[in-house]
């Protein structure tokens, strides 16, 4: 066959969508791409909605075997313990012994990126928890954030596919930064809100255990009255939430892709099991519409200080997977796995994701038998008449496999079990969303209002970045529109980057929500890594009193040298020039005689002040301290005694206020 000849052949099978009309599948034109087939503008999604499914079932198969999103993870085994019964809200029997310790499996993820993209890219991160109740599992499949980037469920392939790498050259991996995303948001104001939490520090965490989580939905509680209850879920980290810096992220990507996995999986090895607050937001069904949003609408959040969120219980991951593949690999989560006590509320991105979830297992996992698999495998017995497919792993011995029958004695027969909430559903059946939805922009406003100074300063460094890699010029006008409409400030600091017309300037509103802030978090040096810089000659006895006291609290310390093997009276445990700063959490310098004069100690310094860190010098470290010539010494602890105050500045985790205006890179 010839060249020509090849490419005629391939002709026939590419697909030139330009000004064609959108159609299904089977030919069908399709009238509305953007809003699922519903009971009324607020009501339920209709399974009749063929269109959407066959956009959902596409899209849930288009890759295999890993996930289509959340493809990059790390897992670990821990508790759950509730604090008190709450069987004035709901039913649930693990939300109701405070004797009993559920066991759970927790996964954390980036979305965008492939299986073998860097931990530290800028992304939403996954916060997915299988509850192994005495009623079955409960999956509450949530992220870092508490909102999401579109309102429908319809809209999820477009998307992923806006923020995936684009499609004609698989460019770029694992991240937003490109023409493809930033044209969707443009045309989807609905993205703004979450795009803020997107472009803060919020997207780069420190680590998945210094990480919130979030339900994202709203969710119903029911009492065993048959009472519902509106719920949010919170996760809160007790080491508190904490984030990189972007220029440190870049760095670390290189120095260590696995810098989160790796820290979750040492944390645990070492005995510091990682643990987080449940708190949930609890709306009474007759107040849902008193907060000026509504409920139903992922893109928005309730402010904590409106509806406070009330601690509920305690979370421990305590033991790593055995086997990465068949544990945090093949665990699959559902958001229809729900427990007596706990139930869906109408939120169209919610009910898109009661469906669109095990369409995936089906295909990742190769058919329906995954939860046979022992990370899936609930507690309490299965019965039922759902038999063979794909990796059955059971031998079923009973001749029936219907209901009902007489031959098995009736058995398995459906009985007292989940009863759903009984809601009054009625309306038009329509592709129209409430206009309790429209508002795109104020949330996104409180977010900016809420944030300190050096938070503002990395939202717009955020902006610039990405928006500096859109190669087209309407779609950063477009951006900067809506950033114009969030606020005059941020929309004035942007365009000034990208060398643009400010946009007219419009009235927003001066709400604030603190919660909302990660300044002013103090926290506690455990866990925290700290590097010591040394060499032969230094005062051992110093360096080893900081050290003493900081392991006492909990933190790391890591002795990086010169040369491998000792360092005077101390071990070395890395050489300095296979070590990186932003790999620590802060420094200690403890000889400045010999690392004065190395370079490479000078940068190690210099970049860990670039990035916030504190900084601690002892004896001759002052030497070293003064060949770095750092700027200003805000976080940089001298004198003596050091311990305590190093390791207070450590909890503080940065100092995002330093000048590092005449800091060279």
């Amino acid at each position: 066959m010839t060249k020509d000849a090849k490419n005629r052949q391939l002709d026939q099978h590419r697909v030139r969508s330009a000004d064609a009309a959108m159609t299904t599948d089977q030919g069908i034109r399709v009238d509305d791409t953007d809003n699922s087939l519903r009971a009324g503008t607020r009501g339920p999604t209709l399974m009749e909605d063929f269109h959407v499914r066959e956009k959902l079932t596409r899209f849930d198969h288009e890759r295999i075997p890993e996930r289509v999103v959340h493809a990059r993870g790390a897992g670990a085994y821990g508790h759950f313990q509730v604090y008190e019964p709450l069987a004035e809200w709901t039913a649930a029997q693990f939300l109701n012994d405070p004797s009993a310790r559920t066991p759970v499996f927790v996964r954390f993820s980036t979305v965008a990126g492939s299986r073998g993209s860097a931990d530290t890219v800028r992304d939403v991160r996954g916060f997915a928890t299988k509850f192994f109740t005495p009623q079955g599992n409960f999956d509450l499949v949530g992220n870092n954030m508490p909102v999401f980037f579109i309102q429908d469920g319809a809209k999820f392939p477009d998307f992923v596919h806006a923020v995936k790498p684009e499609p004609h050259n698989e460019i770029p991996q694992a991240q937003s930064a490109h023409d493809t995303f930033w044209d969707f948001v443009q045309l989807q104001p609905e993205t703004l809100h979450m795009v803020m939490w997107l472009m803060s520090d919020r997207a780069i965490p420190r680590s998945y255990r210094m990480m919130q989580g979030f339900g994202v939905h709203t969710f119903r509680f029911v009492n065993a009255a048959g009472q519902g209850t509106f719920v949010k879920f919170h996760w809160k980290p007790l080491l508190g939430s904490h984030s990189l810096v972007w220029d440190e992220v870049l760095r670390i990507q290189g120095n260590d892709p696995d810098f989160n996995r790796r820290d979750l999986w040492e944390a645990i090895e070492q005995g510091a099991f990682p643990e987080w607050e449940l708190g949930v937001q609890l709306v009474p069904e007759e107040r849902e519409h008193e907060f000026g949003v509504d409920l139903l609408d992922p893109t928005k959040i309730i402010p904590e200080e409106v509806v406070p969120v009330r601690p509920v219980g305690r979370l421990v991951l305590d033991r790593n997977p055995d086997n990465f593949f068949a544990e945090t690999e093949q665990v699959a989560f559902h958001v229809a796995n729900v427990v007596p006590g706990i139930d869906f509320s109408n939120d169209p991105l919610l009910q898109a994701r009661l469906f669109s979830y095990l369409d995936t297992q089906l295909i990742r996992l190769g058919g329906p038998n995954f939860a046979q698999l022992p990370v899936n495998r609930p507690l309490t017995g299965v019965h039922n008449d759902q038999r063979d497919g794909y990796g059955q792993h059971l031998v079923h011995t009973s001749r029936t496999s219907y209901a009902p029958n007489s031959l098995s004695g009736g058995c398995p027969a459906a009985g007292d079990g989940y009863r759903h909430f009984q809601e009054r559903v009625d309306g038009r059946k329509v592709r129209e969303r409430s206009p309790s939805f429209a508002d795109h922009y104020s949330q996104a406003t409180l977010f900016w209002n809420s944030m300190s100074d050096w938070e503002k300063q990395h939202i717009a460094e955020a902006f610039l970045f990405e928006l500096g890699h859109v190669t087209q010029g309407p779609i950063k006008q477009g951006v900067l529109a809506h950033l114009g409409a969030i606020h005059p400030d941020l929309a004035a600091l942007v365009a000034a980057g990208l060398g643009l017309a400010v946009p007219e300037r419009t009235e927003v509103h001066d709400r604030t929500s603190p919660a909302l802030s990660l300044a002013g978090r103090p926290g506690t040096p455990a866990t925290r890594k700290v590097a010591v810089l040394m060499a032969d000659g230094a005062d051992a006895d110093a360096v080893l009193a900081v050290r003493r006291r900081l392991e006492e609290l909990g933190a790391v310390c890591e002795v990086l040298a010169p040369r491998e093997g000792m360092a005077g009276e101390v071990a070395v445990d890395k050489r300095l020039g296979t070590a990186a700063s932003v790999l620590y959490d802060a420094v200690l310098l403890a000889d400045g005689k010999q690392l004065a004069q190395l370079g490479q100690a000078v940068h190690f310094i210099r970049e860990a002040y670039k990035h916030g860190k504190p900084i601690a010098a002892v004896g001759t470290g002052l030497e070293l301290l003064h060949a770095a010539a750092l700027p200003g010494d805000r976080g940089v602890i001298t004198g003596d005694p050091v311990a305590d105050a190093f390791a207070e500045a450590i909890g503080a985790h940065r100092f995002y206020d330093r000048d590092i205006s005449t800091l060279a890179a």
